[in-house]
């Protein structure tokens, strides 16, 4: 089962010296488990640092913050690592694979971080590849991937330790648009055979309209209805 998001007035400042800079002015809104909800507005809105907050990579200045079982702000720093490895994965714009390994390897990494064995997260993170479409793929590196065979490989990935939650921040902003609906085919089909909930950052409508609501941020705010 997909994980609950509860959050309740949540602010984010950065300081460039005595300058204080909101990101966050006070959003509030819920997702329920397995729903696929998309964050939408322009760069600089807000988006990348509500999934950041979410995800545990970064702390809020306030506000409540509740995924699932966690209040994440309240979280120390192993039980944030635990979080991020076992609860939460993380599909970005950019893929964040490490060129040095094949597809395979990429996938296993999550899996050697939690201590599974060699020969079984080997066999886990070929079947996610063959379930992305690319078990022909596995032995390639990076650079000799599409860049859609490389957000795939990035989905396969963020699946292998079992999450219940997936923050995806603009996965199809590198795409061309038919590899574009290829990845928001595969993270629904993901949403529905695993009950997964889906958090994606967007400013493309298009991609926006496939999610089961829409959430808007400007400036830091919420606009519209977020229920």
């Amino acid at each position: 089962m997909g994980a609950s998001i509860e959050v309740r007035d949540l602010h984010k400042e950065y300081h460039l010296g005595k300058v204080s800079v909101p990101v966050l002015r006070g959003v509030s809104f819920d997702v329920a488990p397995g729903e696929i909800v998309a964050i939408m507005g322009p760069s600089g809105s807000g988006k990348s640092t509500l999934l950041n907050l979410i995800g545990g990579l970064d702390e809020p200045t306030s506000g409540r913050l509740v995924v699932g079982d966690h209040s994440v702000p309240e979280l120390g720093e192993r039980e944030r690592a635990r979080y991020r490895r076992d609860e939460v994965g993380f599909v970005f714009q950019s893929f964040n694979l490490i060129q040095s390994l094949t597809a395979l390897q990429n996938v296993e990494l999550p899996l050697m971080f939690s201590g599974v064995p060699a020969k079984k997260r080997q066999a886990h993170a070929a079947e996610l590849l063959a379930r992305v479409g690319l078990d022909d793929r596995s032995g390639h590196m990076p650079p000799e991937l599409s860049g859609g065979e490389q957000q795939r490989v990035a989905i396969a990935r963020a699946m292998a330790a079992g999450p219940r939650l997936i923050l995806a921040d603009e996965p199809t902003g590198n795409l061309d648009t038919p590899n574009g609906l290829k990845i928001l085919e595969l993270l629904r089909e993901m949403n529905r055979d695993e009950s997964l909930t889906v958090l994606l950052s967007t400013h493309d409508a298009n991609v926006a309209g496939l999610a089961d609501r829409i959430i808007t941020v400007r400036d830091g705010m919420l606009w519209g209805d977020p229920s």
